[in-house]
């Protein structure tokens, strides 16, 4: 038989009341998963319970219980005389803040008969296919939503015209290179032939071994919801459910919770960024929009790397959102070419898991470290605070040359009180940088431990050694990372009696006593101390227990840093050697307010490593070798 298609030009596109969440809390009735999208089918008929009552109310309380994001009906009347003249699709509109769309499949008693899709999204197209009916004309009516097609039918009762149906579906279907959805009373059992037919190219997501028919006692399956895979998609399954309402119809209602595949485009969040660099290691950080499984793939030759994933006693992590792969053993001072590697994953269950689409990153390389490196350049920034745009200007002023690491000293991701306050940084930080190629440290200022979303702040980022504080040896050069926490008293109200800062700056006191006998350190032949808040040159009666703690420390030092550099106080600033005591030059970086913001360049060549300190107007404020 010939398939006829039609606009729908008599179609109800109506929308009433405010439209409900799709994703439902796990105390509801019918708890939904995250990113799951629910789909429904019940033949309602036209509204006849088997207490031979119209009534169209409850129908509506029971989808609104479901909360689908999409619903087929079947048998469903519009202004006919047998179900009191009423528009059963827009009353069911108006109770559930759904859009509706009717396409009628014959005219009956002075009204429209037919099957109906109820909708949260507005539709962005509508068609119905004539189907074969010789006794009752019967028809399936195509709605196409932003990101699936949903097709509800009801088909004949005989069986060589469902047969024909479903090749004429099917057929339809090729048409989107989206997901398909055929929705319906089938009339047709799950091992008849109609069924077999469409099992060739579409997944059955509904339950068949939940009866669906009669509704008091039911014996078999009629009502179905299908996927259609013969174009590549592939749904993940998370739950499917006969509902067990024995009064509103002669059939039970049914829903799927199915998890749809990500554009591939819409994977990644994030380019990776490298973390915790070293002679023989780097980490690799990426961010993607949907769960994955994730992987790197590295070596020094770009046509022969290896898999490297993150394995927790013997389980790989995976099913996440975050991904830290850290790449050990490496060879010192060696370029290795790496890309990144996500599969989202649309169901993670005990016995079953079903993926979407693997995604690479771009190759791109980087450069481990050596004893042997002489020459070094280090942006440090601090004190952005939110100002995006003086970074990039700033960025702009130094980006004309090569760099080898990138310090955020304190105050860069600051008051953290939602995810977006993270993403908005890096979003804009790891692209300017080129943190795919060049890694970054990042140091907590005192604001970094601010805000709600603050504990997760080091799920983003890198923590050399595990730790907010560390030391690393770029060649023959020491660097001292420090972390001093916040700027007022831990029993201040400000925090409620949740810090414990002075335990932690007595570790690093600790630690520091132990860095400053190490090997490493005494070797070196250029020393960096890098931490938030100055601890010499402060205004007497400041508040100053790093500085009680630590200067005692760094006084006892046989050798001495090179240079401290600082932030905090938002005003560049030059404390020369011995000027407060303090046994090495200390700068102090500016704020976040332009001219004032500034960025530090520490270079070195050969024995000489000088530092340079830039404003926002592009001008030199300091040139000072070390």
């Amino acid at each position: 038989m010939k398939t006829t298609l039609l606009l729908l030009t008599l179609s109800l596109t109506l929308f009433s009341g405010k439209a409900q969440t799709s994703t439902q809390q796990e105390g509801s009735r019918f708890p939904q998963k995250e990113r799951t999208v629910r789909i429904m089918s019940y033949n309602i008929r036209h509204g006849w319970g088997l207490d031979n009552k119209i009534d169209i109310d409850r129908i509506g309380k029971l989808i609104n219980d479901v909360q689908p994001e999409v619903i087929g009906l079947q048998e469903v009347d519009s202004v006919v005389n047998r179900s009191g003249n009423i528009d059963i699709l827009q009353l069911l509109s108006e109770q559930t803040g759904m859009h509706a769309t009717f396409g009628y499949s014959i005219l009956h008693d002075g009204g429209k008969y037919g099957n109906g899709v109820l909708s949260r999204e507005k539709p962005l197209a509508v068609h119905k296919i004539s189907l074969p009916g010789a006794s009752e004309a019967r028809s399936a009516l195509v709605v196409e939503l932003s990101k699936y097609v949903v097709i509800n039918t009801h088909l004949s009762l005989k069986e060589e015209e469902r047969v024909e149906s479903a090749k004429i579906i099917s057929e339809w279907a090729k048409r989107y290179d989206k997901p398909v959805f055929l929705l319906g009373d089938l009339n047709a059992t799950p091992e008849s032939e109609p069924i077999k037919i469409l099992e060739k190219e579409w997944q059955i997501l509904s339950n068949t071994k939940q009866f669906t028919i009669p509704a008091p006692n039911p014996n078999k399956t009629i009502d179905y919801v299908l996927g259609y895979v013969a174009n590549g998609q592939t749904y993940g399954k998370h739950y499917a459910h006969v509902i067990d309402e024995k009064v509103a119809s002669d059939h039970l209602p049914l829903f799927v919770d199915i998890r749809l595949k990500t554009d591939p485009s819409k994977v990644m969040r994030t380019i990776p960024y490298l973390q915790n660099p070293g002679k023989d290691e780097m980490t690799v950080m990426w961010l993607t929009n949907v769960p994955t499984r994730s992987w790197v793939e590295y070596g020094t030759d770009p046509n022969n790397m290896t898999v490297a994933r993150t394995m927790l006693e013997g389980v790989m992590v995976a099913n996440n959102k975050i991904h830290r792969i850290h790449l050990k053993n490496l060879k010192p001072g060696t370029k290795y070419y790496y890309r990144v590697g996500s599969q989202e994953i649309t169901r993670y269950s005990s016995y079953y898991k079903e993926f979407g689409d693997t995604v690479r990153s771009e190759i791109k390389s980087f450069t481990t470290w050596s004893d042997q490196q002489r020459d070094f350049r280090v942006l440090v920034y601090n004190d952005i605070h939110s100002n995006m745009r003086m970074f990039e200007k700033l960025h702009d002023y130094v980006d004309d040359k090569p760099y080898d690491l990138v310090i955020f000293n304190g105050d860069c991701f600051d008051d953290v009180e939602v995810e977006s306050n993270i993403m908005n940084r890096l979003l804009t930080y790891m692209p300017s940088i080129k943190s795919d190629e060049v890694p970054s440290i990042f140091i907590r200022g005192n604001h970094e431990t601010r805000g709600e979303y603050s504990l997760f702040l080091w799920d983003y980022l890198g923590r050399m050694g595990g730790r907010s504080y560390s030391a690393f040896s770029l060649g023959d050069t020491r660097f001292v990372l420090l972390d001093c926490g916040e700027d007022k008293p831990d029993d201040h109200i400000e925090y409620s009696n949740m810090n414990d800062f002075t335990q932690h700056r007595i570790d690093q006191a600790e630690f520091l006593k132990v860095e400053l006998k190490s090997n490493a350190y005494r070797k070196a032949k250029k020393r960096i101390l890098i931490h938030h808040i100055p601890i010499y040159g402060v205004r007497p009666g400041s508040y100053t227990p790093c500085a009680d703690l630590w200067i005692p420390v760094l006084d006892k030092a046989k050798e001495k840093f090179n240079i401290s550099l600082n932030g905090h106080t938002h005003r560049f600033r030059v404390i020369e050697k011995n000027e407060f005591n303090n046994p090495f030059p200390v700068i102090v970086g500016g704020g976040n307010r332009e001219p004032g913001g500034t960025v530090m360049v520490l270079e070195k060549k050969g024995d000489k490593l000088t530092l340079q300190v830039i404003n926002t107007e592009g001008e030199t404020l300091l040139e000072k070798q070390l």
